[in-house]
């Protein structure tokens, strides 16, 4: 009998898993300066891990012609909370995803679960 912290395939059930990105940065497909003159990002905007060519949700920078912005932070781009947010399109919902930042969110409510 193989013991509870190995699956039925016998690899641990670290193997194989995606860790999160710790800290992203982000990636814009434009950019505006605002008033102070920072350049920060507009338009389609993804989660990036600085030092990576890549998004979180796998799309080559060079190739989507995506701008990186590795002094703004994923949290500072979404709308709810976030400072640089005044001229984000589109928040990448995979890259969104792949942060944790939808796991709490929930679009459909339980009325009346089963016992």
């Amino acid at each position: 009998m193989p013991s509870p912290e190995v699956p039925l395939g016998g690899a641990p059930a670290s193997v194989g898993t995606v860790p999160r990105p710790r800290s992203a940065a982000v990636a814009a497909s434009s950019r505006w300066t605002d008033p102070d003159g920072v350049r920060v990002p507009a338009g389609d905007v993804h989660a990036w891990e600085p030092g990576r060519n890549e998004t979180v949700c796998g799309l080559s920078l060079h190739r989507s012609a995506l701008e990186r912005f590795p002094h703004v932070r994923w949290a500072d781009v979404q709308p709810a909370s976030g400072r640089h947010a005044d001229q984000v399109g589109r928040l990448c919902l995979r890259c969104a995803a792949g942060t944790g930042q939808r796991r709490d969110e929930k679009r459909w409510r339980r009325v009346d679960p089963r016992p």
